[in-house]
């Protein structure tokens, strides 16, 4: 079986992705959060989904030979995502456009969804984190994971990685 799990985020996740730079740039007290492009659009799948996933497609005979998305089936905006975040933190923020992480022309990956259909249908998986209120419940998840002073010290929110 091939497994395409989409945009995996949560507690541990490298600070090459958005919503770690978000919630650092916030839980570091920035008022002003620098980012790329804000209107591409992702699926954002909380680890714990991701993993289940993958469990669901490795123990079922009906995922032989077949290619299996696993995604929330729930898109949301960069933009969106960063004023979710801000909510759930308790914080008024301001995007800005930070030229630096901009992707070079012809680069951007403008809307990433997962049908997740067969997933449910070939393999009985379907997010627990999906939906707008799924994903609030694992930004929180995420939030409250790198807001404990032992993870978030590991964290530079002044760096854009790469």
């Amino acid at each position: 079986a091939v497994i395409r799990p989409f945009n995996t985020y949560g507690p541990r996740q490298s600070a090459r992705a958005v919503i770690p730079t978000i919630i650092t740039q916030i839980a570091k007290g920035k008022e002003n959060i620098k980012l790329g492009s804000i209107h591409p659009t992702r699926d954002f799948n909380y680890i714990k989904d991701t993993v289940n996933g993958f469990i669901a497609v490795a123990e079922s005979y009906h995922s032989i030979g077949q290619v299996i998305n696993i995604g929330s089936n729930y898109e949301i905006s960069i933009g969106d995502t960063t004023e979710l975040i801000a909510e759930i933190m308790g914080c008024k923020i301001n995007i800005l456009t930070d030229d630096a992480r901009m992707r070079p022309d012809n680069s951007e990956v403008e809307r990433l969804w997962a049908a997740n259909e067969k997933a449910k249908k070939l393999i009985n998986w379907e997010p627990k984190y999906g939906g707008r209120e799924g994903f609030k419940r694992g930004l929180q998840e995420t939030v409250d994971w790198f807001t404990k002073p032992e993870n978030l010290c590991q964290y530079k929110d002044y760096v854009y990685n790469i």
